[in-house]
């Protein structure tokens, strides 16, 4: 009887086994289906608390109803979360979930896994995931009206999270501290990331919004961006992610003033100025070197024009004046923009050959094969005399010989 029993027991257990998994698939959807009620109740309240908090309400103390809201917000939070966990997580593990379910689940896991490492990364880039899951959701299955309304609240509020993300990784690369991420490339990337991130998720939805009167204050913006968006297509190769990364900086200059100071902007830019010159250093084609040299000859003009000329505190007064002395040559060189093109850009090259050469002379990175290039370039714009039997560099004879038998050029 025990042996009979067992058997069938076993047989039976099978059975159920699959009928428990058949009801978990067909149950899934009604858990959503809950998951999706409560959350359209707490989304609701949600953006009334908003909207309050948002319009000018004398009659009503301005405190009180921001707590309303950050409260309303809190529990809209865990609303998604649960919703992640609840659904998509049983959905994904009977093999029923969708290719979106699945790499939302997926992201939703590589962001959980910063909150021991990187807590405030986690923090803001959690609250930022469960909200562009949302906002999908409503684009898909909800009105124009309800959409338009979510995303006044959606486009403010992640517009907080993406500055609040940026000043985290401007205090990380300010930190001078953690000696086992001294080269912070890291940082350097997901800032950038997150710029191109922020304009092409939020800055987009800006603009379909924008009045009149806010168009012609971001009429700049939209030139920077039209520049992008050859960039956010096909596969870059370092040139050509040395500029999108340049423009993304521009941009940020506009939008990020505060989250992203000048001091790390400046870094940034030094961070690109090194890929850039060590590509034209290391580029042993011809063709592909000249081209990564005008892209370098390009952020050389975007850093002085849109940090240099900007900054108004210089730790050195030293190199401050010499700056405003660059600066004013610059301005000058610029006034024959419209009258001789070519003059232009020639002596707009020459006087920043001159002044890189003067700025990465000191520097630990050896830039022994730009500085001869550079010097090659001066002496076809005649701006350095070929004196033979003096320098020898690569075949060729270029500059004078001092007493220490060294170049000296006057700059």
């Amino acid at each position: 009887m025990e042996e009979r029993s067992l058997k069938v027991t076993g047989v039976d257990t099978s059975f159920f086994n699959k009928i428990t998994s058949t009801i978990s698939k067909i149950l899934i959807p009604t858990k959503i289906g809950i998951n999706g009620l409560v959350i359209n109740i707490k989304r609701n309240n949600l953006l009334k608390a908003y909207e309050n908090y948002t319009k000018e309400n004398e009659n009503y103390n301005q405190e009180e109803l921001e707590k309303k809201y950050e409260d309303a917000y809190t529990v809209y939070l865990e609303a998604l979360d649960k919703f992640v966990m609840d659904s998509v997580y049983k959905k994904v593990k009977n093999n029923s979930a969708t290719e979106f379910e699945r790499n939302a689940l997926s992201k939703y896991y590589e962001i959980t896994s910063l909150k021991e490492k990187e807590y405030m990364d986690y923090k803001y880039r959690k609250q930022k995931y469960l909200l562009e899951l949302d906002e999908e959701s409503i684009k898909m299955n909800s009105k124009e009206k309800i959409i338009k309304k979510y995303h006044k609240f959606y486009i403010s509020k992640m517009d907080t999270l993406y500055k609040s993300i940026l000043k985290n990784y401007s205090i990380k690369l300010a930190d001078t501290t953690n000696t086992y991420d001294s080269s912070k490339e890291w940082i350097y990337t997901k800032i950038f990331y997150t710029i191109e991130e922020y304009i092409q998720n939020i800055l987009e939805l800006k603009m379909q919004d924008q009045t009149q009167e806010e168009y012609e204050e971001t009429k700049e913006i939209l030139a920077e961006y039209e520049k992008l968006q050859s960039y956010l297509v096909g596969k870059l190769d370092t040139k050509d992610n040395i500029e999108k990364n340049m423009i993304l900086l521009g941009i940020s200059r506009k939008i990020f003033t505060h989250s992203l100071p000048l001091i790390v902007a400046e870094q940034c830019y030094q961070k690109l100025l090194k890929d850039a010159r060590m590509l034209v250093q290391d580029t042993k084609i011809a063709t592909k070197r000249e081209k990564a040299y005008s892209m370098l000859i390009n952020l050389i003009e975007d850093y002085n024009i849109k940090l240099l000329s900007t900054k108004v505190y210089w730790e050195n007064p030293k190199e401050r004046e010499h700056f405003k002395k660059y600066w004013d040559k610059y301005k000058e060189i610029s006034k024959l923009k419209d009258v001789d093109f070519i003059e232009y850009v020639r002596k707009k090259e020459i006087l920043f050959i001159k002044e890189d050469i003067k700025q990465i002379a000191n520097l630990k990175t050896d830039y022994t094969k730009l500085i001869k290039y550079y010097k090659r370039k001066l002496v076809d714009y005649g701006a350095m005399k070929e004196v033979k039997n003096s320098y020898k560099s690569e075949g060729k004879y270029i500059g004078k010989i001092n007493k220490e038998n060294t170049i000296k050029i006057k700059i």
